[in-house]
């Protein structure tokens, strides 16, 4: 399931963000891709633990924690605290598909396996040409390049790039989810049936039999499919 949600951070989350990293050093960002995938890769990072990358991490976590959407389309168990990159003119990621397993920064070497990858664009498609974030997949290949502060959301098993930057300047947050239930065809029927909860309760009422039946359904599922 690739999701397109808007507006998951606010402009003066974006805005507070943007000052943060112009103030900050930056890295080769080779150094978090494996090595195959390095080969492919040509942008800037902020060094995963810097105080840069944990102060906006925070934010951005705090900032899903508060996001119906992306809760009920990754159902995560873990997330990896967020990271933060930037495509400057002539910067590009060719075709890869991200590492299964992270080890999770600051936890003495603990491990989380990546099913959800997730891109939150710190600035807007006018500021910038190129850049778009490419994804391919059963579904077949989209092409994303979203407003400030909007995210994606799609498998970390897709193959997809960031298409060379021509002009200005791609900045980006991104990171990566253990879900509750790693299969992406159950995800989404689960995601599904949670839309078409929440639309029959608003046109039914909580109290509706159907209501309260297909929210059973919906947790007996979940309970079946979720590992924790």
């Amino acid at each position: 399931m690739l999701l397109q949600i808007p507006d998951i951070l606010t402009a003066d989350e974006v805005a507070h963000c943007r000052a943060v990293l112009e103030a900050s050093p930056w890295v080769d960002g080779r150094v978090t891709a494996g090595d195959q995938a390095a080969r492919a890769k040509l942008n800037l990072q902020i060094p995963e633990e810097s105080d840069t990358a944990r102060e906006l991490g925070t934010l951005i976590l705090r900032a899903l924690a508060r996001s119906p959407a992306f809760n009920s389309a990754a159902l995560p168990l873990r997330v990896l605290p967020p990271m933060f990159n930037r495509y400057d003119q002539g910067m590009i990621y060719g075709f890869h598909v991200d590492n299964s397993i992270r080890t999770i920064p600051g936890s003495g070497g603990m491990r989380m396996r990546a099913d959800v990858s997730t891109t939150i664009f710190l600035n807007d498609p006018d500021e910038y040409d190129g850049g778009e974030l490419i994804v391919a997949d059963s579904y077949g290949t989209k092409s994303v390049k979203l407003p400030a502060g909007h995210a994606v959301v799609y498998p970390s098993s897709s193959l997809h790039q960031v298409s060379p930057v021509t002009r200005g300047s791609r900045w980006a947050s991104f990171f990566f989810t253990q879900s509750l239930v790693r299969d992406d065809g159950l995800r989404t029927m689960l995601y599904e049936l949670d839309m078409a909860i929440i639309a029959l309760r608003q046109e039914l009422g909580d109290g509706n039999q159907a209501v309260l039946s297909l929210v059973n359904h919906y947790h007996n599922l979940l309970r079946r499919s979720a590992e924790v």
